[in-house]
């Protein structure tokens, strides 16, 4: 079977949307499958709805990556879009052309490539994802390095290239999962250039760059795992992409930036979710609070109610429902945003935990769920009792069940973590901080009420001692005490009595 190129489509009678030349408008730091089932598919959408004309040339940000096949294909490759939207099961295909090549710069004449992609007049925007870790001032970087190590110290040196040679400033969109990565990198960028004792002019014409936070939301799985799958899905296709990319449906690109930028870009032209705002902060508490919040506030109890998915968890009624009241009763109405704007960001939610492609374990979620559970959900505990001066019933039982995920039925402390049994008698090992396990394992006598007691008093666990929360100590230990003799089905079903 051929392998995809713009020819293998031609002899296949393709009739999809391709473009195959373009001007380079795009500069990408990252060529992994995020990028590609996420940016590059909106610039490839805005060319085929709105004209926007423009292609992406990608860059490796490190020695390894898949820059010869990218190119061997022509910079084509599948793009597979699947889950549930408006209720509805959606499975969509697409051949996404607008990558032009992809750069090694550590190899050949890539990284002198990469600096005439800085000077050309047709470049308007620098994307980036090189993982939370890819935006690090590093001073052992050099001007004169072909390439540097660090992310910024190769963006300082295509943005001097660029003001060198007399081109106007770039739009630069960091993706990076890190609070405020666009200031981050701007900040590394002009460090490097203090550094590298580079002109002041450089400096001032950094100003005419827009440098944007964002905030990036599609869960990428990336290859289709199951082999069979994966040759079924190239026989119905007709040709073999080894860089076939699997993401969900859904998508949101929320950018910080100046008013200007929300004309510029071609995103909201071509209909896709990409809000410009002046301050992605309200959106990512939306999205740590209704998305992963709601992760972390049902799945360690439904796991010891025997659930070993997500999506098994979406077609029970009591778990579901606890799901629900927990959104739209408890954490929405603590949110900043429009409150239609929020419910229906969780309705996507709802249909993202029910994807049926995508088997999510729920022991992958509760790792490291004492973290989890002080960053995601406390907050939106806080403010609950903060506007209504009751506590939330949901949250409430989500920080019971996750002490008794944690020291529920404990067995054993072992080096890779705390050893503890199900009701079913399946065992699992909880994996979290070691100070944190051997904490509970020091409390495997304790009464519910001491348990409890001890655990929301631990300040290091929570930031607080939680025991200073008006009728938070009586309230978790009742829902535990109750969690132990009818089991979490049962004590989430009588959330849902209780409702406010």
């Amino acid at each position: 079977m051929k392998t995809l190129n713009y020819q293998v489509l031609k002899e296949r009678g393709y009739t999809g949307y391709v473009l195959e030349e373009g001007p380079e408008k795009v500069l990408q730091f990252g060529e992994g499958n995020f990028l590609r089932a996420f940016a590059d598919c909106w610039f490839d959408l805005a060319n085929e709805r709105v004209g926007w004309n423009g292609k992406c040339v990608l860059v490796q940000p490190i020695p390894q990556g898949l820059a010869k096949e990218i190119n061997a294909q022509q910079g084509l490759y599948t793009l597979c879009l699947r889950g549930r939207e408006d209720g509805q099961s959606v499975d969509r295909r697409r051949v996404i052309s607008a990558v032009s090549r992809c750069l090694n710069p550590y190899e050949g004449e890539d990284y002198q490539a990469m600096l005439e992609v800085a000077v050309s007049p047709e470049l308007e925007y620098i994307v980036s994802n090189t993982t939370e870790a890819g935006i690090v001032y590093d001073p052992v970087c050099k001007l004169e390095d072909q390439p540097p190590a660090s992310f910024p110290a190769k963006l300082t040196q295509v943005l001097y290239r660029r003001w060198q040679a007399g081109q106007p400033g770039l739009v630069i969109l960091s993706c990076e999962l890190i609070d405020n990565n666009g200031a981050i990198l701007q900040d590394c960028v002009e460090r490097h250039a203090a550094q590298w004792g580079l002109e002041a002019a450089f400096l001032d014409w950094l100003e005419g760059c827009t440098f944007c936070s964002t905030l990036v939301d599609r869960i990428v799985p990336g290859r289709i795992r199951d082999r069979t799958e994966q040759a079924e899905l190239e026989a119905e296709l007709g040709y073999a992409d080894p860089l076939l990319d699997v993401g969900e449906v859904f998508g949101v690109w929320v950018i910080q930036g100046p008013e200007w930028l929300a004309d510029k870009l071609p995103f909201r032209a071509a209909g896709l979710n990409c809000p410009v705002v002046p301050d992605v902060t309200p959106y990512k508490h939306r999205k740590v609070r209704i998305l992963n919040g709601g992760h972390t506030g049902f799945v360690p109890g439904a796991y010891l109610a025997g659930f070993d998915i997500v999506r098994d968890c979406m077609a029970h009624p009591v778990v579901r429902g606890f799901l629900e009241q927990m959104l739209y009763r408890e954490i929405i109405p603590t949110l900043e945003l429009d409150r239609a704007e929020l419910e229906q960001f969780a309705r996507a939610v709802e249909d993202r935990f029910d994807n049926p492609f995508v088997d999510h374990a729920l022991l992958s979620i509760c790792l490291n769920t004492v973290s989890k559970w002080r960053a995601r959900n406390l907050p939106s505990l806080l403010a609950y009792q903060g506007q209504t001066g009751q506590l939330p019933p949901c949250l409430t039982m989500s920080l019971a069940a996750a002490i008794q995920f944690y020291c529920g039925h404990m067995e054993e402390l072992t080096d890779q973590g705390l050893v503890c049994r199900r009701s079913d008698g399946t065992a699992y090992t909880v994996s979290d901080d070691r100070w944190v396990l051997e904490f509970c394992w020091a409390h495997r006598g304790d009464s519910a009420g001491e348990l409890v007691r001890a655990i929301l008093s631990h300040a290091q666990m929570w930031g607080m001692d939680l025991t200073a929360v008006d009728g938070l100590t009586a309230a978790v230990t009742a829902d535990l005490e109750k969690i132990r003799a009818d089991g979490v089905l049962a004590a989430y079903a009588a959330c849902l009595e209780a409702r406010p």
